[in-house]
């Protein structure tokens, strides 16, 4: 039988952290036994499910590049068959009605409590034979005897007793079905045989294997994996950076850089910390996720990222580039090719936002200097370096980096002076800051015609503020 697993969000929030690495190891345990990855939308909490939210998700897959083989599926296509399986269970006698009222079940709770009991419905209509009148809801019958035993991928045998379960609710007042029975129908139905999630989920696991058994499915196998902390040691939130995965785009990060580092909470191969999608598919297993819960931690992932820029091709680093770039209302038509810009940017910047905002007067027009490297650079005879540089720029045929670097040196030599004071206001001049990759580089991609009538340019200014 063919591996399947699934990826199964709740629309009523983002694709978080701790989502995307539930979705990576789905898809990488899927991707590396030549199985299949199914995307599934459990949207049954009206109130609180948006489309936006749904927006969000297929977005985030999308960016991250984990594609799926089937869905994305809808659970809320899909009452009629949760309402068949509900009466099914009906008929065989393990389901029944329930028509406790809310002030009943809360009276009862508090009093477990006070007797320092675990909380749990105490089986009051099991035996009732109540039919389906208004307000009941309906409840599995759980087994009382016994034990549900499992072998969980990550945490090993886990055994549970049956009489600590009680009757959980699978069907609200309204008729509509609750989480624990939705997801044991399309599990079933999916075909999905490895269930890799949150030890969140763990408290359900037994209960869901219970109501498959009932149903005469075969079960799954479960793998829990533990949950991702903040650098406190508490639980993963916004403060930390538990915020939506495309959150991390807007920041200038590399999808691949993102899941590198997901990838690497919870799981690992010996000492290697970079690994590409590739030794992903084929390097990870389930089966060594660790047990215990990870840290989240923003400079690890900062230095992972700045890894991806300067070591992927330098294609792959611009198609991510050109969005940023977009953002900003940049045309990158009028101007060098985004890859030459990656290639001279990317030892410099850390990530791709930074990347954006430096390589912006290699296709516009700046309407100011920086004011600092003006003040440093731009100083009483600055106009005349730049004049030789300008007339012997205009005598090159060939527009060459190296050729152009070699006049920058020339004439420093020539004028005898060091060659900051050559460089620094010609980088000035025509970058309009103190700071770009090397002035040969940099030339050779601002082009002729901009280089030459940014430096003119700059001759005025300086006459003007020296003359003024």
């Amino acid at each position: 039988m063919s591996t399947k697993t699934r990826f199964a969000p709740s629309p009523t929030g983002y694709l978080h952290i701790g989502g995307a690495r539930t979705a990576l190891f789905s898809w990488l345990y899927a991707k590396k036994n030549k199985g299949s990855f199914v995307l599934r939308i459990e949207d049954t909490d009206l109130e609180r499910s948006t489309q936006a939210s749904v927006d969000a998700i297929l977005q985030g897959m999308q960016w991250l590049g984990l594609d799926y083989d089937e869905g994305p599926f809808y659970q809320t296509q899909r009452f009629d068959r949760y309402k068949e399986i509900i009466q099914q269970l009906l008929d065989q006698g393990d389901a029944y009605y329930c028509v406790c009222s809310k002030e009943e079940l809360e009276e009862l709770r508090e009093q477990q409590m006070a007797n320092k009991e675990k909380p749990r419905y105490n089986g009051k209509c099991r035996e009732a034979a109540h039919s389906g009148e208004e307000q009941a809801v309906i409840r599995f019958r759980n087994p009382v005897e016994g034990e549900v035993v499992f072998n969980d991928l990550v945490k090993g045998e886990i055994r549970i007793a049956n009489q600590e379960l009680d009757d959980l609710i699978i069907a609200r007042a309204d008729g509509s079905p609750t989480y624990n029975l939705t997801v044991v129908v399309d599990d079933w139905d999916m075909g999905v045989n490895y269930v890799i999630r949150g030890d969140d989920h763990i408290n359900n696991t037994p209960r869901q294997i219970n109501i498959l058994q009932a149903l005469g499915a075969e079960l799954p196998q479960y793998a829990h994996v533990p949950m991702i902390l903040g650098s406190d040691g508490s639980r993963l939130s916004k403060r930390h950076g538990a915020v939506s995965v495309l959150q991390y785009r807007e920041e200038g990060y590399m999808p691949e850089a993102l899941l590198n580092y997901l990838v690497r909470l919870g799981w690992s191969h010996g000492d290697q910390e970079i690994f590409s999608i590739e030794e992903m598919v084929e390097l990870f297993d389930v089966h060594d996720v660790n047990v215990s819960a990870s840290t989240f931690n923003t400079e690890k992932l900062q230095w992972i990222n700045h890894q991806y820029l300067m070591n992927s091709s330098p294609e792959q680093v611009a198609e991510h580039l050109a969005w940023h770039m977009q953002k900003l209302g940049i045309d990158t038509s009028n101007g060098p090719e985004l890859a030459e810009m990656v290639k001279a940017q990317r030892e410099r910047c850390k990530n791709l936002v930074e990347m954006a905002e430096a390589s912006r007067y290699y296709y516009q027009e700046f309407e100011s200097y920086d004011e600092k490297a003006a003040k440093k650079n731009f100083k009483q005879g600055s106009d005349e370096v730049l004049q030789v540089l300008l007339d012997k720029f205009a005598a090159v045929e060939q527009w060459d980096g190296e050729q152009l670097h070699q006049i920058v040196m020339q004439t420093a030599e020539d004028m005898e002076l060091k060659l900051g004071k050559v460089a620094q206001p010609l980088r000035v001049a025509v970058c309009g800051a103190g700071v770009s990759p090397g002035i040969d580089v940099t030339l050779s991609l601002i082009g002729r015609e901009s280089t030459l009538a940014r430096i003119e340019k700059a001759i005025i200014y300086i006459r003007n503020k020296n003359n003024g």
